[in-house]
C-alpha cells in the first residue's frame, strides 16, 4: 500500500468543468519511506556523486528527487562507511557539499561499470501497480468520453456517423478497438487523433526498481507534460514525492517494428539500463499496434497477448536473464491494419477485440470538403472547376476510391513542383494530373 497520499484536483482538458480526483504520493521523510534498499540509494547517490565532482547537497536532491531528509540518511551512512566526506559547510543546513574519498571513487566505478543509470530514485513495482489502479481511465466515470465530445473531435474528419458511433462507443467503454480498410483510408490518423482524445493526468515514475535491477519507464517523447491549464493547477499542489511525473495519459505507436523484444524488458548494453516495454510505457493511456499483420510474429499471439493482459490487469514480460515477471497493464488498446482481418485473426481471436471498425473511402460529398479544407489549412485557393475533374475524371476514370490521405499529399505535390519550377502553386486541371501521375504512375491525363 501507499502509506501516504495527497489528493489533488486536475483537469482532463480545458474546457472541463469537474476535475477527477489524481492521487499522488507524499514526498518520503526516512529511506524506509522510499520503499527502496538503502545501499541501493547508496550506489546510486555514489554515482551521481562521481559525475558532479563535489556535490552541493540541493543540486544532488534536484538530480535525485529525494528530500534533503532522506539524502542525509544516506550520506551519514556513506560517511560511516567512508565513502563520501565534507568539503564545505555555509551559514545553512542546505550549504554543504560533498565529494567522494578513494574509497568512493571505487565504490562509484564498480557501481557505473554495472549500470550506469544516474538519474532519479526509482519507485517499488507494488507502488506503481497501487496507483496505476487508481489512475485507471475505467474507474474514473468522467473522463469517459460522450457523444458530444466525439461528434465535436470529429466535425471536420467526415467520418461517417456509423464509424463515429462505433469508435466512439469503443472509447467511452475504454474496450479494445480494430480499425481495418485501404492504405490512406486514414487510420494511423484516426488512432493518433483518438489517443489525444484521453482525458485526465496521471503520475508515471522515471523509474522502477524491478528485482533489485532498475527499470527506466518515463519517457518525455511519450509522457507529455501537462497542458498549461493543468501545468498551473499541478503548480499549486502540496509537497508531493518527486520521483513521479505528471503527464497526460500517454499514447505509444508500435508498428511493423513490434516484435518480440519489443514487449519485454531491454536492456541497453552500453549502459546497462533496462527499459521498459512498450506496453508498460503506455500504462494509463492507450497502445496502437499499427499495421498489423506486418510484423514478424503471429498477429494473433500479439492480439490475444495484450487481450490476455489487458483482462488480468498484468502481463508477463521476459526479464534480462529469460525468467518471467508479472508487471501491471493497463491501457487501451487500439489495433490497425490494411488487411482483411479475417485473413490475420481466427474466430477466437477476432473475439478478443471488442470493437471492429471498417475505415473505408469518403463518400462524394466528404471527399469535396475535406479537399476544400485541406486547400485553406495548406493556403491554397479552390478551384472548382478542378476540383470537379479530379472526382469526375481522376478518380472516376481510375476508379480509385476517394480516401482520406489523398487531398492532403495532392495539394502538397501541387506546392512541391510548383517550388521546384519557382512559381506561384495554383490548383488547376493540369497541377492535377501532375500530382496525380506521381502518386500512381499515370504517365498522361489520357492514360489515367
Amino acid at each position: 500500500m501507499l502509506e501516504s497520499e495527497i489528493l489533488l484536483e486536475v483537469p482532463g482538458s480545458v474546457a472541463r468543468a469537474d476535475p477527477a480526483p489524481v492521487r499522488l504520493p507524499a514526498p518520503p521523510k526516512t529511506v524506509r519511506d522510499t520503499g527502496l534498499d538503502q545501499r541501493m540509494l547508496i550506489d546510486l547517490v555514489a554515482k551521481s556523486v562521481s559525475q558532479l565532482g563535489k556535490a552541493h547537497l540541493p543540486v544532488l536532491g534536484g538530480q535525485l528527487r529525494l528530500p534533503v531528509g532522506v539524502l542525509r540518511e544516506v550520506l551519514d551512512a556513506m560517511q560511516a562507511e567512508r565513502l563520501v566526506e565534507t568539503t564545505w559547510r555555509g551559514e545553512t543546513d542546505l550549504d554543504i557539499q560533498y565529494q567522494l574519498t578513494m574509497g568512493g571513487k571505487q565504490h562509484a566505478a564498480e557501481c557505473l561499470a554495472r549500470c550506469r543509470y544516474t538519474g532519479p530514485a526509482p519507485v517499488t513495482l507494488s507502488s506503481y501497480g497501487e496507483l496505476l489502479e487508481r489512475q485507471s481511465a475505467r474507474g474514473v466515470a468522467d473522463e469517459r468520453l460522450g457523444a458530444a465530445e466525439i461528434e465535436a473531435a470529429f466535425a471536420d474528419d467526415f467520418l461517417a456517423r456509423s464509424v463515429r458511433d462505433l469508435i466512439g462507443a469503443a472509447m467511452h467503454a475504454g474496450r479494445s478497438l480494430l480499425l481495418h480498410g485501404a492504405p490512406g483510408s486514414g487510420k494511423t490518423t484516426l488512432a493518433r487523433k483518438l489517443g489525444r482524445l484521453q482525458k485526465g493526468v496521471i503520475a508515471v515514475p522515471y523509474a522502477l526498481v524491478v528485482e533489485h535491477q532498475i527499470v527506466q519507464l518515463y519517457d518525455p517523447a511519450i509522457h507529455l507534460a501537462p497542458s498549461p491549464v493543468q501545468a498551473r493547477l499541478l503548480g499549486e499542489r502540496r509537497a508531493v514525492d518527486s520521483r513521479w511525473a505528471m503527464c497526460r495519459r500517454p499514447v505509444v505507436l508500435v508498428g511493423a517494428q513490434l516484435d518480440a523484444d519489443t514487449l519485454e524488458m531491454r536492456r541497453d548494453d552500453v549502459s546497462g539500463v533496462l527499459h521498459a516495454p512498450a506496453q508498460m510505457q503506455a500504462n494509463g493511456g492507450m497502445l496502437v499496434v499499427d499495421d498489423l499483420g506486418s510484423q514478424r510474429g503471429s498477429p494473433g499471439d500479439i492480439v490475444a497477448r495484450l487481450a490476455c493482459a489487458r483482462a488480468a490487469g498484468f502481463d508477463q514480460v521476459v526479464m534480462h536473464g529469460s525468467h518471467k515477471l508479472n508487471i501491471p497493464f493497463d491501457a487501451m488498446t487500439v489495433f490497425a491494419t490494411n488487411r482483411d482481418p479475417r485473413t490475420l485473426l481466427d474466430e477466437a481471436q477476432m473475439r478478443r477485440i471488442d470493437y471492429k471498425v471498417h475505415v473505408g473511402a469518403l463518400g462524394e460529398p466528404g471527399y469535396r470538403q475535406l479537399f476544400r479544407q485541406q486547400c485553406r489549412v495548406l493556403g491554397l485557393a479552390c478551384d472548382e472547376a478542378a476540383l470537379d475533374h479530379l472526382v469526375g475524371s481522376l478518380h472516376a476514370r481510375t476508379r480509385k476510391p476517394m480516401l482520406a490521405s489523398y487531398p492532403r499529399e495532392l495539394i502538397a505535390r501541387i506546392a512541391e513542383f510548383a517550388s521546384y519550377a519557382g512559381a506561384e502553386p495554383r490548383l488547376t486541371a493540369a497541377a492535377l494530373d501532375q500530382a496525380w501521375s506521381s502518386m500512381f504512375a499515370a504517365t498522361t491525363s489520357a492514360e489515367v
